[in-house]
């Protein structure tokens, strides 16, 4: 982590990418958007970051860091000039545990500080200022400035409002010039609250830590409450200011009450509360009162506080509240209210004065047809498409959009876009596992159909002679006997089967052959006509052709392939049931290949026998009415066109409708 934050030396906030989950949550509840998402991870654009430390607050995985400065403290206090603490009068709800707050003052004193003094008083300082504006009838009403966040917010994000900040300077400020001119200019100064924006706030302070560097310093000393001697804080001690930081503390400290008839001011505090009332006051619709804007629901639940102390739970909330009553309560009880006027009086002359200036960050908004462009690439075409669900971070769909154009967001931070995304990876996972199966399949029956076919066109070749002389012979006997030789039929018998083996031993030769194929110019729709006309139908089956081809023209051997299509159109036939059926055969094309459906709504392929479809005398037919070798015919005949042969099947009623498809696919051209 140390080395993240040396990296980035000056920067307020910062991400620990190793830590982060990119959950969005800091894109969420950043008001000022100052979070990029790049290549999946979160990072803090500095000139856009008001340092308002929401994103710290939020993150569970303590991914987000920010600056500290214990280091130039330590150099501080080990300085030759003085150095005091002045500290943030939430300190109570932070160090609840210290009920004595001398304890406390005594702990901080152990650091080496010279003085530690109340930024409450400051708070006193800058009320009055507050009640002198809110009590002038003709002067314009005002957004308070001593939130350094929402300061920074106006200037960077609505600088045409910069002239209705109050021109007060900040509690922390009013304290730091009150003790310079107490204890003289050289005199070195280190705040100590809630605020992480305080740390870039004003050159006027020298160091700011935060409560959790505070405790950070303290436990390294080992020094506990038990073991200091109380003391009081230095003067000039505070009033009332000490309510500063609870939800509505200015009001408090000024005696504003919060009547809904009488007051002008309007209180809004935390992320989306504050945002709304400054576009409201911009619009006009509340111009005329008052607002006291906090960035956080009071300093006390500020992302300086320890983490055990800002868990969002209201109980939480309320705790620290009450410790800072108590506080408040018990100390005006014992208040020297006399010495508090006169130094009230005393450093009222101190010029409180603050001046803004406008710095403009807003980008121009993109034209509409980029971001409907944008919002179409996530699968938004209408508005009921956009679920402005906040998932990604955005208020809106249209919001991530801009964000996108805007360089700060990518695309899949929307959730439903990612989720579709993720989808469609998976079905085009299962697609390519299913292609790569049929590849190892086809692969391992190439290698197979290989092995038989060399050892077919051995067998076809030493059958051949002998066939021969036995179909001879037998013809010669057949034809020197007589009629009614009871011998002659016998011989016809022979010579019967003799043509059957040498039928085949055709097929075999034709399983092996290693021939050219006699490739011409092709009409795919015509081929298919006649292979149709070619089969002889039942009267009970229905044989279609949905031809898609644009381009009909393939180059193949028309013989062949009228031999592959008749015999798959047969075994269609074939495996219809008594009641007959349809055979679907669907064509399409593409510029490099044609590729033929062969879809039947039969009996069906049973499962066990799918893998032997290819294999030469494999036949589901009755002995005698088929000898095993179309299919494997096929096969080949589709392998020296270069294309492929594949087959799905349902045989089981129960798993949907039975039949099958054979799918032959081959180039258009294929290379020779």
């Amino acid at each position: 982590m140390e080395k993240d934050i040396h990296k980035i030396k000056n920067q307020l906030v910062g991400t620990i990418k190793e830590q982060c989950r990119v959950c969005y949550t800091c894109v969420r509840e950043c008001p000022a958007k100052a979070i990029k998402i790049s290549n999946g991870q979160a990072e803090v654009i500095p000139e856009r970051c008001i340092g308002c430390g929401n994103c710290i607050k939020v993150c569970s995985q303590n991914a987000k860091f920010f600056r500290k400065e214990i280091d130039i403290a330590h150099k501080l206090t080990r300085s030759e000039s003085p150095c005091a603490a002045i500290i943030a009068p939430s300190f109570p709800a932070e160090f609840s545990e210290i009920k004595n707050h001398r304890l406390f003052v005594s702990l901080v004193r152990a650091l080496g500080f010279t003085y530690v003094s109340e930024v409450a008083f400051g708070a006193d300082l800058v009320a009055a200022e507050y009640k002198k504006l809110m009590n002038a009838g003709n002067y314009p009403p005002v957004i308070s400035s001593d939130c350094p966040a929402i300061v920074s917010y106006i200037e960077h994000y609505h600088p045409d409002l910069v002239d209705s900040l109050a021109h007060i300077d900040s509690p922390m400020v009013a304290m730091s010039k009150v003790m310079r001119a107490k204890y003289g200019e050289d005199l070195k100064i280190v705040f100590i609250g809630p605020c992480i924006a305080k740390k870039d706030e004003s050159d006027k302070i020298d160091a700011v830590l935060t409560f959790r560097e505070l405790r950070e310093m303290i436990a390294k000393t080992g020094l506990k409450p038990a073991q200091v001697t109380p003391s009081e804080f230095d003067p000039p001690l505070s009033g009332k200011g000490a309510i500063f930081p609870v939800s509505r503390g200015l009001l408090n400290t000024v005696g504003v009450k919060e009547d809904i008839f009488e007051s002008s001011v309007i209180v809004a505090e935390g992320r989306s509360d504050f945002q709304e009332a400054i576009k409201e006051f911009e619009s006009g619709q509340i111009a005329q009162e008052h607002l006291e804007l906090l960035c956080c629901e009071g300093c006390i639940m500020g992302p300086g506080m320890s983490p055990y102390a800002y868990v969002s739970s209201n109980s939480k909330r309320y705790r620290k509240q009450a410790s800072v009553s108590d506080y408040v309560i018990n100390k005006l009880e014992n208040l020297d209210r006399e010495q508090w006027q006169r130094d009230i009086d005393k450093y009222s002359k101190i010029d409180l004065f603050r001046e803004f200036k406008s710095k403009d960050i807003r980008l121009p908004r993109p034209d509409e047809d980029e971001i409907k462009k944008v919002l179409q690439k996530m699968g938004k075409f209408e508005p009921s498409d956009h679920l402005d669900c906040g998932a990604c971070g955005y208020e809106s769909c249209q919001d991530h959009a801009i964000a996108i154009i805007r360089g700060l967001a990518e695309h899949e931070m929307c959730l439903p876009y990612a989720i579709e995304n993720l989808h469609n990876y998976v079905r085009e996972l299962n697609i390519s596992n299913e292609k790569l199966a049929n590849t190892q399949e086809a692969l391992k029956q190439s290698e197979k159909l290989a092995g038989l076919g060399q050892l077919s066109a051995g067998i076809a070749h030493e059958l051949n002679n002998p066939l021969g002389i036995i179909t001879m012979y037998s013809n010669i006997l057949k034809d020197d006997s007589r009629p009614e030789d009871p011998i002659r039929k016998d011989l016809e018998l022979i010579v019967e089967q003799a043509e059957r083996c040498k039928k085949i031993v055709g097929g075999l030769l034709n399983f092996a052959r290693k021939n050219q194929v006699n490739f011409t110019d092709v009409d795919i729709n015509k081929l298919m006509e006649h292979s149709i006309s070619s089969v002889i139908l039942p009267v009970n089956i229905k044989v279609s052709l949905d031809s898609q081809v644009k381009m009909p023209e393939v180059y193949l051997d028309y013989d062949q392939m009228v031999q592959v299509f008749t015999n798959l159109l047969k075994n269609a036939v074939e495996a219809m049931p008594e009641a007959g059926g349809n055979i679907l055969i669907k064509v399409t094309d593409t510029n490099d290949e044609i590729v033929v459906y062969i879809i039947d709504n039969g009996s069906g392929i049973s499962k066990e026998n799918m893998p032997k479809l290819f294999t030469p005398f494999f036949t589901t037919k009755a002995i005698g009415k088929g000898t095993g070798l179309g299919l494997p015919i096929i096969y080949g005949i589709v392998k020296m066109h270069k294309g492929n042969i594949s087959v799905k099947s349902n045989a089981d009623p129960v798993k949907g409708p039975t039949g099958t498809t054979f799918t032959i696919s081959f180039p258009r051209r294929p290379l020779t």
